[in-house]
């Protein structure tokens, strides 16, 4: 180790390779730089430094000579000095950045660890449509640390220019990916490029029947189980055509009751698909839901509903039979189109049967508490325990709520 005054009239000299192996000429006038000089003629410059907390002298590198002069040298060695004198680490931090885990990694493990054991299948389904389909292509292989707000927010906007509803529930997914990652140190504290970025407008979705629209379900819902309704026509003759009587196609019991049960409880589909007799509390007028999209809840049944369960026939274990009697059935994508095409509500999605009950108990004055416990949202406090007191104002609401209901659907008299 040779020490010296390091001038650019010098350098020339002590730039000589030596004979083998490697000759480290350290500088005089600052302190913890070192050109380290090869036999093969390259030199590089490099700082050394000892950490605070002591360990191991460390060696950042600063450049090749003669790319990087003396003068840069010093300024950058010095840079370094300073940023140790203020307690930090640069090579520690150099690697530490190396051994990051990459976005692609995060995600892996994001989905692993947090979503899978807690989430809803359909939920795990769509985190990973968003992360691995989405993000993942353009941002996987970068560093997850080292990922810019900027670079978040220009995938953002070509995602939006298709699909902006999906673009937005990307961004939200990847911010709750990163805040999981700094709640277990995988990033520092406070890193989230795609927190503060702006979302594109969202028409709302929310579709609720009128007291119109709601009899023309209602004659259809009967219609459907004494008469049958018709298919619309495919446009084109044939000799082959079914007569105008012999279109008609008849909905059973069960799929005419989960329509109904769905728009005097205000339950979800799977909820009411997946609904068992046992799960019913007939004496005091309760559906006792073990695994909802809002974990375990209670649900008030109005006396409509408690008369459509009343006269539903029980084929097996589930409410609403399916296909097999041990088996859930699966939707109810086909009894539905026939009954909004035919009472022309075409626009109507089976989910706004939920909201429909929701305007009614709204519209009706009951207040929106009592609403967001009737349906089980997840930012009410539940007072479900409660619900067979006969002052209690859930099953008031409720009672109210199927009362409405039932008479916009003049289904009264239900067989």
């Amino acid at each position: 180790m040779t020490i010296e005054r390091l001038t650019a009239a010098t350098l020339s000299k002590t730039t000589c390779p030596p004979d083998k192996g490697v000759k480290e000429v350290w500088d005089e006038h600052c302190r913890g730089l070192c050109l380290v000089v090869r036999a093969s003629g390259k030199a590089t410059w490099t700082f050394r430094y000892r950490p605070h907390g002591g360990g191991p002298r460390r060696r950042i590198r600063l450049g090749e000579y003669p790319s990087v002069g003396l003068a840069e040298a010093r300024k950058r060695a010095d840079r370094h000095r300073g940023k140790v004198a203020d307690g930090a680490d640069p090579q520690g931090e150099t690697r530490a950045k190396r051994s990051a885990p990459t976005l692609s990694q995060l995600i892996e493990r994001y989905l692993s660890e947090a979503v899978a054991p807690h989430k809803k299948p359909g939920t795990l389904a769509l985190y990973r449509i968003y992360l691995r389909n989405m993000i993942e292509p353009e941002l996987g292989a970068k560093r997850a640390a080292m990922i810019t707000r900027n670079e978040v927010a220009q995938l953002h906007r070509r995602l939006g220019v298709e699909t902006p509803v999906s673009a937005n529930r990307a961004l939200v997914t990847l911010s709750g990916l990163f805040t999981w990652a700094a709640k277990y140190k995988l990033v520092a504290e406070g890193i989230n490029p795609a927190r503060g970025i702006d979302k594109f407008k969202e028409e709302g979705k929310e579709r609720y029947l009128s007291t119109d629209e709601l009899a023309r379900l209602g004659a259809a819902l009967r219609a459907a189980q004494e008469d049958g309704l018709a298919w619309p026509e495919s446009g084109a003759s044939s000799k082959h055509d079914r007569k105008p009587e012999n279109r008609k196609t008849k909905l059973g019991p069960h799929a005419i009751g989960a329509i109904q049960l769905l728009l005097f409880t205000g339950c979800r589909l799977r909820e009411i698909l997946h609904l068992r007799w046992t799960e019913i509390d007939f004496d005091r007028g309760l559906l006792f839901l073990p695994d909802s999209k809002t974990g375990k809840k209670a649900v008030v049944l109005n006396a409509p509903a408690m008369q459509v369960l009343a006269t539903l026939p029980r084929v097996g274990e589930f409410v609403i039979a399916g296909d097999a009697p041990d088996k859930p059935r699966a939707d109810l994508k086909r009894p539905w189109d026939l009954i909004r095409y035919s009472a022309d509500l075409n626009d109507v999605r089976i989910h706004d049967l939920r909201h429909t009950h929701a305007a009614i108990g709204a519209g009706a004055g009951l207040g929106l508490p009592i609403i967001g416990k009737l349906l089980g949202h997840r930012h009410h406090d539940t007072t479900a325990k409660y619900a067979h007191l006969d002052n209690d104002p859930l099953r008031k609401a409720s009672e109210r709520i199927g009362a409405e209901l039932a008479n916009s659907l003049t289904v009264g008299r239900v067989p």
